[in-house]
């Protein structure tokens, strides 16, 4: 599983520690941005870009920093076949990868203290979509919407 991951200036710091994690962990990803801290940039760049790669990349995740976490959230949602969401704490985040097979992680960098991060990035990687069939028929709706919209 690839992972990707951006975040904009808010969440640029919190970032560069979950790379660092991803990496000791043994985690294959790719940092699509910020590269360096600049206060002038626009989350919308970094979303659409990691949304756009999951969406594409079947078998890839990915991992959305900014401020509040609801804009990133926002864009991410834009793509096919990318359900994002704003991680609020471990199992909320390991219910929404059994239930919804959430592809983005969210985190509010502003609201969101490291050590929670951490388990929350874990627990996102870790925690396997359950198939059941009726969680699998809700995936199945929200194609649907997809085309219709």
């Amino acid at each position: 599983m690839k992972v990707y991951i951006g975040a904009d200036h808010r969440g640029f710091v919190l970032k560069e520690k979950i790379t660092k994690w991803l990496f000791d962990w043994g985690y294959e990803f790719f940092d699509v941005g910020a590269s360096h801290l600049d206060e002038k940039d626009d989350y919308t760049l970094y979303a659409s870009e990691v949304a756009s790669l999951v969406s594409k990349n079947k078998n890839s995740r990915g991992i959305l920093l900014c401020g509040s976490g609801v804009g990133v959230d926002i864009v991410a949602n834009k793509f096919d076949g990318v359900r994002a969401s704003i991680g609020k704490s471990v199992e909320q985040v390991k219910a929404g990868r059994n239930d919804d097979d959430m592809t983005v992680l969210v985190i509010a960098a502003d609201f969101t203290n490291d050590e929670d991060a951490k388990k929350m990035v874990k627990a996102f990687l870790e925690t396997k979509f359950s198939g059941k069939s009726r969680y699998k028929k809700r995936l199945s709706d929200i194609k649907k919407i997809e085309a219709n919209n």
